[in-house]
């Protein structure tokens, strides 16, 4: 560990994992990042790891941060520039983490669940988008003019969403949203939390991100 500086454990291509680390860089903070390959977890990682997952947060006193929210609401409760923590989402991120992620899983991978119907699970999630279409007719954010923690807990998981099927979503009508997501990947912050790292080991030279 970088002395005195949190260990953030993160998979680039983990929605979860990705909106720690817009946490982090919207937080104007330094961590130290691992990279952990999903397939084969570094033991390291694992002999302190309740869950087994990324994203996780080893704080300086040994304390350990493993659901991606609570990373987020950690980091900017030290530091929050864009005030992202001032909005209350009104339970969106929750339908996010719920009916939104469940339907969206047995979209993009059918073949890990039983009985599993792909594109009566699509329209499932695409009725929540439906609910941030209409919101964001009126706003260029979910809750007004500027990112809050909601939108950046959201956009990682709708971005896998639009990729499962690209044909299809360039050809879908929702105006709104596919300018809010567009937006997203198109912007600086984007670029930024989504470099690619080496895989981590131990003993590595420290990789360094945020600020």
């Amino acid at each position: 560990m970088t002395h005195g500086l949190p260990v953030l454990y993160s998979f680039r291509r983990c929605p979860y994992a990705m909106r720690a680390r817009l946490a982090v860089l919207a937080s104007h903070q330094t961590c130290e990042l691992r990279e952990i390959m999903l397939r084969d977890k570094a033991p390291e990682f694992l002999a302190i790891s309740p869950s087994g997952t990324v994203p996780m947060l080893l704080l300086p006193d040994g304390t350990v941060i493993d659901e991606s929210l609570d990373i987020m609401r950690w980091t900017l409760s030290q530091h929050d520039p864009e005030h992202w923590l001032g909005v209350d989402d009104g339970g969106w991120i929750a339908r996010n983490d719920g009916p939104f992620k469940r339907s969206l899983d047995r979209y993009k991978y059918p073949s890990r669940f039983e009985k599993v119907e792909p594109l009566a699970e699509r329209a499932k999630a695409l009725a929540i988008l439906d609910d941030y279409e209409e919101r964001l007719a009126w706003s260029r954010y979910l809750f007004g003019a500027s990112p809050s923690l909601a939108d950046m807990a959201i956009l990682p998981f709708v971005r896998q969403f639009a990729s499962v099927d690209t044909d299809w979503w360039d050809a879908l009508a929702r105006p709104n949203v596919k300018r809010w997501l567009g937006e997203f990947v198109s912007s600086g912050r984007f670029e930024a939390v989504m470099l690619k790292y080496p895989k981590w080991q131990a003993g590595d030279v420290p990789t360094l991100f945020g600020q």
